[in-house]
């Protein structure tokens, strides 16, 4: 894979107006990740005019609720065209089940290829210490996250959303076929910002991932297309 195509650039932005003016800065971009605020305000508008500029879509919307309540919102999702669609593996066994079902059938009604089911591990905003002592998981880390990919792997999902410091546990595990998305990436010349478990671009291509989500790094960039061409190279370098 290209390295300009495993570079999801998230569209963190509140409005329509700032999310054009952002794809239009870096045309070279491919792959863009709409999360829930933008969603919120925009709807599917955004997706529409990402998909009129034959962009992917990264559908961030991290579904969570009762299993016919997210079953629902994965068939709706699928049936907008997204490349790739979030839901917590915390909800379970039966409702990542029925999720898979839900996006074939969302996809055929309006007759596009269904997303990639993607499973969220744990957020990189979580430390060891939050999920120990704030939330009560009496796991470790680097396990709990690998118990959810499996379980996400086990009901059908194509893959997981990871911090990169567990994308060569998972990738070990859970085998080739299942795609790892990684958040919480940064170059070593930008700021972390409120991710809590890191890595760089070439660090986590090397522990396994398929994808990379880069945000700030890129988008907050005094020049945004440099930053991007800086990133595209170091993974590109991976490969030659």
């Amino acid at each position: 894979m290209q390295a300009e195509n495993q570079i999801i650039v998230p569209l963190d932005v509140p409005t329509i107006e700032a999310a054009i003016a952002l794809v239009e800065r870096l045309p070279q971009v491919t792959f863009w990740k709409v999360g829930l605020e933008l969603f919120t305000s925009t709807g599917s508008v955004i997706l529409r005019e990402l998909k009129s500029r034959q962009k992917r879509i990264f559908l961030d919307l991290k579904f969570h609720d009762i299993p016919n309540t997210v079953a629902g919102a994965c068939r709706a999702a699928a049936s907008l065209g997204v490349d790739l669609l979030t839901i917590h593996a915390s909800n379970g066994r039966t409702c990542l089940e029925l999720a898979t079902t839900a996006i074939q059938e969302g996809a055929a009604s309006t007759g596009v290829q269904p997303p990639k089911l993607i499973a969220i591990t744990l957020l990189t905003s979580i430390s060891p210490r939050q999920l120990a002592f704030d939330l009560k998981i009496p796991l470790e880390l680097p396990e709990y996250a690998l118990e959810m990919a499996l379980m996400a792997k086990e009901s059908g999902l194509n893959g997981a959303v990871c911090s990169p410091q567990e994308a060569a546990q998972l990738r070990e595990t859970c085998g080739n076929d299942f795609l790892l998305v990684c958040p919480g990436v940064r170059p070593t010349w930008a700021d972390k910002g409120d991710q809590q478990r890191t890595f760089t671009p070439s660090q986590a291509i090397q522990a396994g991932a398929n994808y990379l989500v880069i945000g700030r790094p890129i988008t907050a960039a005094a020049d945004p297309e440099l930053a991007w061409s800086k990133i595209c190279a170091e993974i590109q370098n991976l490969e030659l």
